[in-house]
């Protein structure tokens, strides 16, 4: 059907086409009509499509909240004192202050599976030097680690979090403000 269309189309008269012996326009060919139906053979697209969806996917993950000289307010969950977000478990974090930040301290966040991409790791108020070993170490397992003031930290984990990004976070709650206090002599 292919060739006899082609064969037609390249017949010319002075009117117009010649599909037969009268002079007809190109468009009412029947190789031609729009009311012509695909069918697969005509196009691999045609296909149709399934989608199954097995598992909705939580829209917001864990989120901190708010933080306090106390600890962490994480999705309506009090939770005192350091902690370690492990996706999506929430653990007392045994440490004091940074000086407390060992390379036993961070060995359950390159211990799990699959392997984190970002650590994030929040110091308490004021951003602290973590000891280069314990750096180095996370490193040669592979993690990025973003040292922070916890109230940065906060943020940065739920950013990263939100993007479904493979991040962990430790975080030191920071101590109270003095900023106001008043000095009485």
């Amino acid at each position: 059907m292919a060739a006899a269309c082609r064969r037609l189309l390249f017949q010319r008269s002075t009117v117009g086409f010649l599909f037969s012996s009268k002079a007809i326009p190109v468009f009412s060919s029947p190789c031609l009509t729009r009311g012509h139906k695909l069918v697969p053979g005509d196009d691999e697209m045609y296909q149709r499509t399934t989608v199954s969806i097995l598992k909705k996917d939580d829209e917001s993950g864990i989120q901190i909240h708010s933080y306090s000289p106390a600890g962490f307010n994480i999705d309506g969950n009090q939770v005192f004192g350091p902690c370690a977000l492990l996706l999506p478990a929430i653990l007392q974090w045994n440490v004091g202050s940074h000086e407390d930040i060992t390379e036993e301290s961070v060995s359950l966040f390159h211990m799990i599976e699959p392997t984190l991409e970002i650590l994030v790791l929040g110091t308490g108020a004021r951003l602290e030097q973590i000891d280069p070993s314990v750096l180095a170490l996370l490193r040669r397992k592979g993690i990025a680690v973003e040292v922070q003031d916890t109230p940065n930290a906060c943020a940065t984990f739920n950013f990263l979090n939100s993007e479904r990004r493979l991040v962990a976070a430790g975080l030191i709650p920071p101590s109270p403000s003095t900023a106001l206090d008043v000095k009485r002599d």
